[in-house]
């Protein structure tokens, strides 16, 4: 099982705040001015690299089902997941997601009420902090999960 990448990120986003919040004035250069440009634009990365992006919608968080929420709270932790595909790497062989390098995106599933299986729900987590699409058909289409409404 792997971790998303943006987790183990979290630590130096961290110290950072803390140095921050703290008075530190050696601050220079920080990450936050390397990570501010990917934050910013979502869509002007996704209509510039994928013809398929204009597939992917938004979904606001309150919209999704419950399970997609617990999903979503476990890769906040970093798991325990319910299933061993959980945190594998997600190739993106269909393309509806922005072009990125292998490795970039993980899947975990979201659980579904009566399913034998691991159903057609997953959340698709990139390595930016709060990338997390949802999709309940199996990759054929994607909601970038909107945590604002």
């Amino acid at each position: 099982m792997r971790i998303p990448p943006r987790i183990t990120r979290i630590g130096a986003a961290g110290a950072l705040v803390s140095a921050l919040l703290i008075g530190g004035t050696t601050v220079a250069a920080t990450p936050a001015v390397a990570t501010a440009p990917a934050a910013t634009s979502y869509a002007a990365t996704a209509h510039a690299t994928s013809v398929h992006v204009k597939d992917v919608g938004n979904v606001c968080y309150s919209k999704l089902p419950s399970q997609a929420h617990d999903t979503l709270d476990l890769i906040a932790k970093g798991g325990p997941y319910p299933y061993p595909k959980d945190g594998t790497v997600f190739d993106n062989r269909e393309g509806v997601l922005p072009s990125q390098s292998t490795g970039y995106y993980h899947e975990f599933t979201v659980i579904t009420p009566g399913s034998p299986d691991r159903g057609a729900r997953r959340i698709v987590a990139g390595e930016q902090q709060d990338e997390d699409y949802y999709t309940a058909d199996h990759y054929k289409s994607f909601d970038l999960v909107d945590r604002s409404c």
